[in-house]
């Protein structure tokens, strides 16, 4: 634990335990002790993220899923009902897709990411419950889906391109940089979600997008001007921001 507090763990004492409660041998603890104090995540050093309730496996070179991200979660459950389908966009491990599966009997499940490392954690946390595809947003998702999804749910990057020098140094050193950064404005990926999502939505589907607090009003602004209906949900709690757009064309449920 002091080595711990001297690398300047801020949990020191919560993290030991966990270190000791995954260390198989002496010398598998110093290990994940090393790469711990030369800054690894600890999510990474356990291989394993809390998210939502749930173990989420996650690895060197794969985001790892934010508390914040509760909230994205939270108002896509509460708009699914058995038999719906749902594709989680730049899915990363597949947390958001994992969860919602656990939350909503009877969900089909579509999870995209274009980073093979990711993938192959989604594909591990996901499992059979749900489809993992590698590919380029909606590129390798079924065309059979056009028209018939009740939720697209998005955590994209939307970190401007400028501020990812500021983030700290767990995030910026051991993350992968596609997994965070946005564009120079942090919307390059959200405007792109946004432009190809009303052909796959069911009529009154909706799209819930992760953003920033400081970029909210932007990604209201495009949704709307692509014939959506949004509004932004906030989290003090967890400092969650999410946009919620539903197509106009049908009402919502």
């Amino acid at each position: 634990m002091a080595r711990l507090r001297r690398a300047g763990c801020v949990f020191a004492e919560a993290e030991a335990r966990m270190l000791l409660a995954a260390a198989e041998t002496p010398e598998d603890l110093i290990e994940r002790l090393v790469r711990r104090e030369a800054g690894e995540p600890i999510e990474v050093v356990l291989g394993w993220a809390e998210f939502c309730g749930l173990r989420i496996a996650v690895g060197a070179g794969v985001f790892v899923p934010r508390r914040r991200t509760g909230l994205l979660v939270r108002e896509a459950a509460v708009r699914l009902s058995r038999g719906d389908v749902v594709v989680d966009m730049c899915c990363g491990s597949g947390a958001v897709g994992s969860v919602l599966l656990s939350a909503v009997d009877g969900i089909e499940l579509y999870a995209v990411d274009n980073d093979a490392g990711a993938v192959e954690y989604a594909r591990r946390n996901i499992g059979a419950r749900g489809q993992v595809l590698a590919g380029d947003l909606f590129e390798p998702v079924p065309s059979r889906l056009l028209g018939r999804v009740r939720v697209i749910v998005a955590n994209a990057p939307y970190v401007p391109s400028e501020a990812i020098a500021t983030m700290p140094p767990e995030a910026r050193l051991y993350e992968p940089a596609a997994a965070l950064d946005g564009g120079h404005d942090g919307l390059a990926l959200q405007v792109r979600i946004i432009n190809e999502a009303p052909a796959w939505l069911a009529p009154g589907g909706h799209l819930l997008l992760e953003t920033g607090r400081g970029q909210a009003d932007r990604t209201v602004a495009v949704a709307e001007a692509h014939g959506f209906a949004a509004q932004i949900v906030r989290s003090d709690d967890i400092d969650g921001t999410v946009m919620v757009a539903t197509r106009r064309d049908s009402p919502a449920r």
